[in-house]
């Protein structure tokens, strides 16, 4: 009886013994060690730096704008006061990735570096630089820098058309200002658009810890490819909550190879009006088995794709090969392709499959023509807005009186100078009515509003 006591008490001390492994594995059955990120992350890490931006900001009490406030205390009036305002030395952390070495090149998030008199990188090694801004692209948030620096690491770029969801992805970045943060998780989503968080949106959405200062970081493969920038995180609480989006590195080398090029992004359009297709339209244009695709409503006269001969109540399906399923990811395709690319349409029309190849014509903008158009709005850039009717705001000078007064690229003008702006020609001709000044009715992110430049 004795024995077989002991017989138990060994089997229950063996089972308890390998539970409690089973909980920290660290080999699989047949006893090879498991794989470890860390042989990626040591040729990763330092190819992503910090970056610190400074700028200087005038400060003043809202008090001294009361004329009755100035009065009782006896303070010169405004004018006088605004002669020297006080200023204040602001500081602010974000991400970056050099993904070109021997030049250099930095690639970060537009509103990482926005407004910034100064922009230093930090490395992983220690070392500090000043940084050169190159250019941006306001409308996909990616800006490009420079440093004079020897010795530096980058990441490869990946292709980020073979992403799939599920796949696992690594996120670096400065969250917070701590420093070099490392995270892990899976592509959860992609071709996220509509979160009115960029103009061209096409992301890619990630469970990876993703917080405040990871703005223009790595999202790398496992393989330790350059898969994405983080850009943005959907948090009520402002904290992470496990919703995080990166701008594909496809569209965002895109961008970058045309800043590098030209200083800035020369984005065109095929001259076609498009929405997204509701389960009424679906039912109207016989679009069987779950179809998506987005509805072409007009077609510009001369446009590139009049040209080509595309029509409206055509159903758009696939650019290039790749499937297309709302209006933003249609609009985020094209807008990565340069003026006088040419592309392949993949269209529905009465039910049959077509393909047309169409050339990227010119954006239809008045921003060469802003001293004809009004001279408030010098440095704006204006586009037809391609889901329906009205202007939007496609560049904005950041020195330019319409960004003094508020207006900001991505802005949805509806109205002007108290006429209905449907397009381009409306919006010319409702500006010609006030040469003073500039009363704009516009839509932002869902929020309408107005706006007076003068």
């Amino acid at each position: 009886m004795r024995q077989v006591r002991q017989f138990f008490v060994v089997v229950f001390m063996f089972y308890f013994i390998s539970v409690a492994q089973a909980a920290l594995p660290l080999a699989d059955s047949s006893g090879n060690k498991l794989p470890s990120l860390s042989p990626m992350l040591k040729q990763v890490n330092p190819a992503v730096v910090n970056i610190s931006t400074f700028s200087t900001r005038e400060t003043q009490n809202p008090l001294l704008n009361d004329p009755y406030f100035r009065r009782f205390f006896d303070i010169p009036d405004q004018q006088q006061f605004q002669q020297q305002p006080p200023k204040r030395r602001e500081q602010s952390a974000g991400s970056g990735v050099i993904v070109d070495a021997r030049e250099g090149i930095v690639m970060t998030n537009y509103h990482v570096v926005k407004g910034a008199e100064e922009v230093q990188v930090s490395l992983e090694d220690g070392r500090t630089f000043t940084a050169e801004v190159k250019g941006s692209d306001p409308e996909l948030d990616i800006a490009i820098l420079k440093i004079d620096a020897q010795n530096l690491s980058d990441v490869p770029l990946g292709n980020s058309n073979g992403l799939e969801v599920g796949d696992f992805v690594v996120a670096i970045g400065n969250p917070f200002g701590l420093g070099q943060t490392v995270t892990t998780g899976i592509v959860s989503a992609l071709g996220r658009t509509g979160l009115g968080i960029e103009g061209y949106e096409n992301f890619i959405q990630t469970d990876a810890s993703i917080n405040p200062g990871n703005s223009g970081g790595a999202l790398v493969s496992l393989s330790g490819e350059l898969i994405g920038i983080n850009t943005a995180i959907l948090a009520p609480t402002g904290g992470n909550v496990g919703i995080g989006f990166a701008i594909p590195i496809n569209m965002a080398k895109a961008s970058m190879v045309q800043i590098l090029a030209h200083g800035e992004v020369r984005r065109g359009q095929l001259g076609i009006g498009i929405q997204d297709i509701t389960p009424e339209l679906r039912e109207a244009f016989d679009l069987k088995n779950g179809q998506q695709g987005v509805l072409v409503t007009g077609v510009a006269e001369n446009s590139e794709a009049e040209k080509a001969g595309v029509k409206a109540g055509d159903v758009i399906i696939a650019v290039d090969d790749r499937k297309t399923s709302s209006a933003g990811q249609l609009r985020s395709q094209i807008g990565i392709k340069e003026v006088g690319n040419k592309i392949v349409l993949t269209l529905l029309r009465e039910g049959k499959t077509k393909k047309l190849k169409v050339e990227v014509g010119e954006s239809q903008q008045l921003s060469a023509l802003s001293d004809q158009l009004h001279l408030l709005l010098e440095g704006a850039r204006f586009e037809n807005n391609p889901d329906g009717e009205g202007v939007i705001v496609a560049g904005l000078s950041r020195n330019s009186r319409a960004a003094y007064s508020g207006l900001r690229p991505g802005d949805l003008i509806t109205g002007a100078n108290r006429k209905q702006v449907l397009d381009l020609k409306s919006f010319k001709q409702a500006l010609a009515l006030n040469q003073e000044s500039v009363l704009l009715q516009i839509n932002r992110r869902g929020r309408p509003m107005y706006l007076v430049i003068r």
